[in-house]
């Protein structure tokens, strides 16, 4: 059967981007209805856009903010694998883009007892401890794309791309048919850009 094998993916996310969570989950949604072995990486909003002049202050304060939760996933990764990166990747996305709860030390306990994890892991959102892995990681994955892109990437063999953005979350067929038609148009030799504007506000139900 064509589609015995599984297909390996790699995902790198900012758990804070309401964007890359839905995408992650329709990822997941394709796994359902096709077997993808996938593979949870970290990336930061706030280390793609360190040193830009052109953010108001209040961004710069946001984006000092988003990277507690990254620095929490990895002090998750190190201390117990990559494995459980999907895991709190959702428990923590649930808790951001679902219930709306503060980027707080509270929300990380939450999340990382919920993924059967160390709340004291949350300790890792204020220290710089592990800002080398969360760069490491960062530049793995953009690495594969360029600077000029956001979160998520995806990468699939040799094939990698930024998003797709979309919203709400393609859900059964409709998942698999944008699955196929992003791999057909990301695996084109020499494509590199389709894009419009946005006309509406993440969509999370």
């Amino acid at each position: 059967m064509a589609h015995d094998t599984p297909t390996q993916v790699d995902f790198w996310f900012d758990p804070t981007c309401p964007w890359a969570w839905l995408t992650s989950r329709w990822i997941l949604e394709v796994a359902r209805r096709r077997p993808l072995e996938l593979r949870w990486h970290i990336m930061s909003l706030t280390v793609l856009n360190e040193g830009r002049t052109d953010l108001p202050e209040r961004w710069h304060r946001n984006l000092a903010l988003r990277m507690e939760p990254v620095r929490v996933c990895a002090a998750a990764e190190r201390t117990y694998g990559s494995e459980v990166l999907g895991g709190l990747y959702t428990e923590l996305g649930t808790r951001f883009h679902l219930e709306k709860a503060a980027k707080e030390r509270s929300t990380y306990e939450a999340a990382l007892t919920a993924s059967g994890l160390d709340p004291a892991l949350a300790d890792a959102a204020g220290s710089d401890a592990f800002d080398g892995a969360v760069r490491a990681s960062h530049h793995d994955g953009i690495g594969r794309v360029g600077t000029d892109v956001g979160t998520p990437v995806i990468a699939v063999g040799d094939v990698a791309f930024f998003g797709p953005v979309v919203t709400p979350t393609p859900r059964g067929e409709a998942a698999v048919k944008l699955w196929d038609g992003v791999l057909a148009v990301a695996g084109t030799d020499g494509f590199f850009e389709l894009k419009r504007t946005r006309t509406r506000d993440p969509v999370f139900t």
